[in-house]
């Protein structure tokens, strides 16, 4: 979910790649009217499969930036030999420089992203960029949230753990109240599972009490919880109804043929939990010569 997230986050929003480069890592990113998502399969004439995570093309009348966009959890040797064969394959299909982007949500991960890749002689090297939590602005201005909502995902995902957490993630569905229920359905979830507990906890006491970021997705999100809830609490009532049924028929029909129920096959069969195994009792509840044996599995 986390690695999907991250790349959605571009998806929705292309401008979001050259935003990040340009002001949280401070790479040169050139003057663009637009920034759109390019198919990611870079497979060239050669036979062999690349096929980057996300390819955003910043254009000015002309492509002048391709971004190679990773959303990277863990190490992969492999990625020192795979990324920069998308770089090439994106400068040569859109005869314009290009660079790379790394998104991750581990710091441990965001420094082995950043090791540069040696090439080969003379000077030949690649650096990635990459953005890893402390790298993301903390966003908890609501009027920097609207402007980008996909940021203020991101920051919920990045920092979503720290005291700001609740601050951050108030703000990022303050924004998302505004979009199609797509994305607040999509973001929603994204910021919930970001949060730790005590963060979560408040924030649907939140909207559950009609805070002011709630939209009417997040009214329909907490009512459906509560009624799915509701549903829950009746169908788990209606099951301990019909196992207690099942568990008084047993011992009726051992009382009904005079035989006596010691203390402990009583306790057992009214403290089951399985439907199953109360109908075979009830079966053997009716031929059995003494109540001890209604719990013995060596005998049909």
């Amino acid at each position: 979910m986390i690695h999907e997230a991250l790349l959605q986050l571009f998806r929705n929003r292309p401008e979001l790649a050259a935003e990040v480069l340009r002001d949280a890592l401070g790479a040169p990113v050139p003057g663009f009217t637009e920034a759109r998502i390019e198919p990611a399969d870079l497979t060239e004439v050669v036979p062999v499969e690349h096929r980057a995570d996300l390819v955003v093309l910043l254009l000015d009348g002309r492509p002048v930036l391709g971004i190679v966009v990773e959303a990277q959890l863990g190490r992969d040797p492999d990625k020192e030999y795979a990324w920069p064969s998308y770089l090439v394959a994106v400068r040569a299909r859109y005869r314009c420089r290009a660079c790379l982007l790394v998104a991750t949500t581990d710091e441990a991960i965001a420094a082995w992203c950043a090791e540069p890749i040696d090439m080969g002689p003379p000077d030949w090297v690649l650096r990635p960029y990459v953005l890893g939590p402390s790298a993301v602005p903390v966003v908890t201005e609501l009027a920097e949230a609207r402007a980008r909502p996909e940021l203020a995902v991101l920051s919920v995902m990045a920092h979503g753990q720290s005291a700001a957490g609740l601050a951050i993630a108030v703000a990022a569905l303050t924004a998302a109240a505004g979009l199609d229920q797509e994305r607040q359905a999509l973001y929603l979830d994204v910021v919930l599972s970001s949060l730790n507990e005590a963060a979560r906890r408040s924030l649907e006491e939140k909207m559950k009490s009609g805070y002011e970021f709630q939209s009417d997705f997040a009214r329909s999100y907490v009512a459906k919880g509560r009624l799915e809830g509701q549903r829950e609490g009746r169908l788990e009532g209606q099951r301990e109804g019909r196992l207690e049924e099942a568990a008084n028929a047993v011992l009726k029909v051992l009382e009904a043929r005079g035989l006596e129920i010691p203390p402990e096959v009583r306790a057992r069969v009214l403290a089951s939990t399985d439907m199953s195994e109360l109908d075979r009792w009830l079966r053997r509840a009716a031929v059995i010569a003494d109540a001890s044996a209604l719990l013995d599995t060596t005998s049909s």
